[in-house]
C-alpha cells in the first residue's frame, strides 16, 4: 500500500441521503485526519469548507432522496458560496443532467450530459465489479503523486460518456469512459471508490483534503 505522506486536520461533511456506504469514507477520511460530520439537514453544510457526496444504487432514487430533504439545493449553494464537493459513484453521475438508468429524473444539472449503461458483450459483464486502470491527465491535482494507469475498485453499470470537456480521468471498459471529472476548481467527482481502492485511494483522498485545506488557509 502507498504510503500516505500527510494528516490533514479540517472538517469535512459527508452527506447522507440515504443512498451511500457511508461508512467506508467516513473511515478513510478519519484515517487522513479529517473530522468528519455525516449530515442529512440542508442547512449543515454552509458549515463545511468541503464535502463529499457518496452514493451506491440508481439515479432516480438518488435525486428523489435529495430534493426530498432540500440538499440538491444546499449543495448548488454550497458550491456557489466556493465551497468543495467531490461525488462518488452514483454522486458523480447525479452531477449531470440525465442518466440513461432513470428516464425522466433531472440530475444536480452541474454539467451538461446523460450517463449511458454499458452494453453486455462477450468477454464484459455488467456491471463492472473491481479494479480497472485510471490514465488522469497530467498535472491534475487531485492526481498528485499517482501514477499513469493507476489501479482504482470499481462497481457499476453506468458511466459518463468519454471526451466530456470536464473530464480529467479516463478508463476503458471495452469503450473508454470519464472515470474522473472537474466540474469546476472545486467540484469533483470518480467513478470508482477511492475508499475501497487502497494507497491509491487514499492519496486521492488526501490530495482532496489538501486542496480544500490550502484554499482556506
Amino acid at each position: 500500500m502507498r504510503k500516505v505522506l500527510f494528516y490533514i486536520i479540517m472538517q469535512i461533511a459527508v452527506i447522507n441521503y440515504n443512498m451511500g456506504n457511508l461508512g467506508s469514507a467516513a473511515k478513510a477520511l478519519t484515517r487522513l485526519g479529517a473530522e468528519v460530520r455525516v449530515i442529512e439537514r440542508p442547512a449543515e453544510l454552509a458549515n463545511f469548507r468541503a464535502a463529499l457526496l457518496p452514493g451506491v444504487g440508481s439515479f432516480g432514487d438518488g435525486m428523489e432522496n435529495l430534493r426530498s430533504a432540500g440538499m440538491d439545493a444546499a449543495i448548488r449553494d454550497h458550491l456557489a458560496r466556493g465551497g468543495w464537493l467531490l461525488g462518488i459513484c452514483l454522486g458523480m453521475q447525479m452531477m449531470l443532467d440525465a442518466s440513461e438508468e432513470s428516464p425522466g429524473a433531472a440530475g444536480l444539472g452541474l454539467m451538461r450530459g446523460c450517463c449511458r449503461r454499458f452494453a453486455a458483450e462477450e468477454g464484459r459483464k455488467v456491471p463492472q465489479i473491481g479494479w480497472n486502470r485510471v490514465d488522469f491527465v497530467p498535472g491534475t491535482p487531485l492526481a498528485d503523486g499517482l501514477e499513469r494507469g493507476e489501479f482504482f475498485y470499481f462497481v457499476h453499470s453506468f458511466h459518463v460518456p468519454a471526451g466530456t470537456p470536464q473530464e480529467i480521468g479516463s478508463t476503458r471498459y471495452g469503450i473508454p469512459f470519464a472515470s474522473a471529472i472537474a466540474v469546476s476548481p472545486r467540484c469533483f467527482g470518480v467513478q470508482f471508490h477511492p475508499e475501497k481502492s487502497q494507497g491509491a485511494g487514499l492519496r486521492l483522498l488526501e490530495n482532496y483534503l489538501r486542496l480544500a485545506a490550502d484554499d482556506g488557509a
